[in-house]
């Protein structure tokens, strides 16, 4: 009888298991999915698979939202640790590093256009786009979550996800949808310093509140490990190191730094020393120099205008654009 019963428990468990609705089983799949209840996912461009918890949950990591920012003779910053430049109407901006590698995303306004600036550490992505959606003002937040190891941001409006390399809505209500990209320059203080004396740095709304200026990632861009990204990169090329994005096309950073000048199809990209890797020394500002590499094309006045481009890792590259030209 006991045996009879047994049985027949397990014959009731499996005939009530295709109870459970495809809904139910698809919500168990998203990474940290009781923690989105705004999120539609449903609506997906991207399967729950390629998602992973990157340990941090919803804004775990801290936006900046109220941002402050210093004359550039008034801050003391390190003269090699690399910022993220922005001009927009006359007025330019530098976003630390050292600032931005506790936050990754800086929530701004420059100039009247509302702006996103993003780092993902993991991928050495400086990315700037307007956070405008459906031509309403939003601002972005970190899920704590990553695709490709790359960082996947989500906005305020209504909580869809976003992929921060690609600017595109991956996950919610507004899947399929591009944030517009704004041209910035991933240069060193003492470049930006340079090239613009009236602009102002980003600091600290709290400099205790972090240990700014630390690296958490020491060595990451000589051995470190993705997050499930299974990519088979071209011969030679190794998955760590530095290249330079235009289009669909990446250019070996090394290559540009021997050349010192490369122009391809009205593309300049010219390289100089004296920028850091932030993601090598404990100490940002001293880590390794990996030189500085700025994209630019000329208008119809035959000046130079910076243009869209990427300083990343290869695996970058390789896992979001896998058709692209790679060039040594």
């Amino acid at each position: 009888m006991k045996m009879f019963y047994t049985l027949f428990l397990i014959a009731v468990l499996i005939a009530l298991a295709p109870c459970a609705t495809s809904k139910d089983r698809n919500q168990e799949e998203w990474p940290n999915q009781w923690d989105w209840p705004q999120t539609d996912f449903s609506k997906h461009s991207i399967p729950a698979s390629e998602f992973q918890a990157g340990g941090p949950l919803r804004d775990g990591i801290p936006s900046i939202d109220l941002p402050q920012f210093k004359p550039v003779d008034q801050v003391d910053y390190r003269p090699k640790e690399p910022v993220i430049a922005l001009e927009v109407g006359g007025t330019a901006k530098a976003y630390p590093i050292s600032v931005l590698m506790w936050h990754e995303i800086a929530n701004d306004t420059i100039e009247g256009v509302p702006v996103a600036v993003t780092f993902c550490p993991l991928c050495n992505s400086a990315i700037v786009y307007e956070r405008m959606i459906d031509g309403r003002e939003t601002t972005f937040g970190v899920t704590g979550i990553l695709r490709n190891s790359d960082l996947v941001m989500y906005d305020r409006a209504n909580h869809s996800w976003w992929q921060q390399f690609t600017g595109k809505a991956i996950v919610g209500t507004h899947t399929g949808k591009q944030l517009k990209r704004l041209p910035a320059k991933l240069i060193s203080f003492a470049q930006f310093k340079r090239s613009y004396p009236d602009g102002v740095v980003l600091v600290p709304n709290n400099p205790r509140a972090n240990r700014y200026g630390q690296n958490p990632y020491v060595d990451y861009d000589k051995n470190g490990h993705m997050f499930k990204v299974f990519v088979k990169l071209p011969k030679g090329f190794r998955r760590m190191e530095r290249v330079v994005v235009v289009g669909d096309t990446a250019w070996r950073m090394t290559s540009i730094a021997k050349a010192g000048t490369i122009i391809h199809d009205g593309v300049r990209m010219t390289w100089e020393s004296g920028q850091v890797s932030a993601l090598d020394n404990k100490t940002i500002g001293r880590g390794r120099d990996v030189g500085t590499v700025v994209a630019e094309r000329q208008d119809i006045n035959g000046n130079w205008q910076i243009i869209n481009y990427d300083v990343t890792f290869a695996f970058v590259f390789a896992a979001f654009k896998p058709d692209g030209i790679w060039r040594g």
